[in-house]
């Protein structure tokens, strides 16, 4: 069995070439939610040395609230700013002879996107205008995921090892009770069960089905390398080969 580990980089944490070394996607901050060009291009450096998957991780404009206040935009807006923020990273990475292998959005435009159609159709056509052959990663059973198979495009369907679900599998919005699993072992062993039977218990206590393709790890928490050496520990024991390729 196989899962893809993905971290979220490029966001100002100092753990970034750590979290590297045991994850095998990275999700780089395009400078509207946190980044600039400078920590883009470190990131993609990083990532290249360990041989680490590069993806763009665009966000609403919103560096104030680190892209995690929602925001009524166009969708043409949202068109162009995803496409802008995919073609700065894409630019950088070629120009370090890596390719640009997939798109995940950040914060509040990843949840919006995954149960507004109209805003996940805007992100879809964006990943598919930018070229290449980009993965869409996208909260499993979304609209997002939907929306990037009707434009024929692959896609990665995310799980979260330390976020609550609600029932009909969304996430419990953050600030909510539930919202964060604050305790490594029950994180741990809610993650092993939807990467080996693709299922998780909501926080009402219904058992939500889901397809688990990729693990989100984040790296911004005051214990993220160490949950996440666990985390690899625990895949290796169970014999799950962390991969990005699948």
């Amino acid at each position: 069995m196989k899962i893809d580990l993905n971290a979220d980089l490029g966001e100002g944490c100092g753990s970034d070439r750590e979290l590297l070394q045991l994850v095998s996607s990275a999700n780089i901050a395009c400078g509207f939610h946190a980044g600039d060009a400078q920590t883009m291009l470190q990131s993609v450096r990083w990532a290249r040395e360990f041989g680490v998957a590069i993806g763009a991780h665009p966000a609403f404009p919103d560096r104030e609230n680190f892209g995690r206040s929602a925001m009524q935009l166009p969708p043409e807006t949202v068109y162009a700013q995803v496409l802008y923020q995919i073609g700065a990273l894409k630019a950088l990475a070629e120009s370090e002879g890596a390719c640009l292998t997939h798109v995940k959005p950040h914060g509040m435009l990843y949840n919006q996107a995954a149960r507004d159609a109209t805003l996940a159709d805007a992100i879809a056509r964006a990943v598919r205008a930018a070229g290449g052959d980009l993965l869409l990663v996208g909260l499993a059973g979304s609209e997002s995921v939907r929306a990037a198979q009707h434009y024929g495009l692959r896609t990665r369907e995310e799980v979260f090892a330390d976020r609550g679900y609600q029932a009909d599998g969304s996430l419990v919005p953050r600030g909510q009770p539930g919202a964060m699993i604050e305790e490594e072992e029950q994180a741990i062993s809610r993650t092993l069960s939807m990467v080996r039977e693709g299922k998780v218990e909501s926080v009402t206590g219904e058992w939500v089905a889901l397809r688990a393709q990729t693990v989100c790890l984040h790296g911004d928490g005051p214990h993220a390398l160490a949950f996440a050496r666990r985390l690899r520990d625990a895949f290796a024991a169970q014999q799950i080969l962390v991969s990005s390729d699948g």
